[in-house]
């Protein structure tokens, strides 16, 4: 199938972030008594915005966070990334060869995606074509995002290659109509990659970059 641009998820893809994103929100929700295990994180927060997050946990817990708990979390975790936010191993080499157009579609913030690129040294790769899921109406797995994306990069839906690491994620590209593949390398994944694979159905799954070209060669812009 023709592919003509190659949307990338932040978090989780890009940069190895989902693990520290995790660590900091379960050490900020035990003093509030909600205790949660990283396991929980996987299953239910991935590829998740913050709202979407907050309403799991109000009906998970029956109660509400503090008014000024995702304020505080950002920030916390801002500062984490400063520290231990790392790229993906061996995306920089990927992104560096690909052939084609390219952008991040993410439900992160503005801020934090634009800060965590920053930090990674991955910004100047995308050019300003950073869109997150504060820009439509419904985050993933609804196919807003990916499909304001393609609107705005002039691009045919099914001319799309979406790589995504989570399933929500996955689910959005799919109801977007466009390709899509799921990236298990990230650390998040430690232990419980080959179980996500099988869960992964029908997309193609990979855990390493160096397997990312040799999947899609239509990726180097030459085919």
């Amino acid at each position: 199938m023709q592919t003509e641009l190659i949307i990338f998820d932040c978090d989780g893809v890009l940069i190895d972030s989902e693990i520290i994103s995790a660590t900091t929100l379960i050490e900020m929700l035990k003093p509030l008594g909600m205790k949660i295990d990283i396991a929980f994180v996987q299953r239910h927060f991935l590829g998740r915005s913050f709202p979407t997050v907050a309403e799991h946990l109000r009906n998970e817990f029956s109660m509400d966070l503090p008014a000024d708990f995702e304020a505080t979390y950002r920030s916390r975790l801002l500062g984490d990334f400063e520290i231990e936010l790392r790229p993906t191993p061996g995306v920089q080499h990927v992104l560096a060869t690909i052939g084609l157009p390219i952008c991040v579609a993410t439900s992160s913030s503005p801020e934090r995606v634009a800060r965590s690129l920053e930090i990674t040294q991955l910004a100047d790769f995308f050019n300003g074509s950073v869109y997150t899921a504060s820009m439509v109406k419904r985050g993933k797995p609804a196919p807003d995002l990916f499909l304001h994306v393609a609107e705005e990069m002039r691009t045919a839906p099914s001319k799309c290659l979406v790589i995504e690491d989570s399933q929500p994620g996955v689910e959005a590209a799919l109801a977007a109509k466009m390709q899509v593949a799921r990236y298990l390398g990230g650390s998040h994944f430690n232990g419980v990659a080959e179980q996500a694979a099988k869960n992964t159905h029908p997309v193609p799954v990979f855990d390493s970059w160096a397997k990312f070209l040799d999947m899609f060669p239509q990726a180097l812009g030459k085919i």
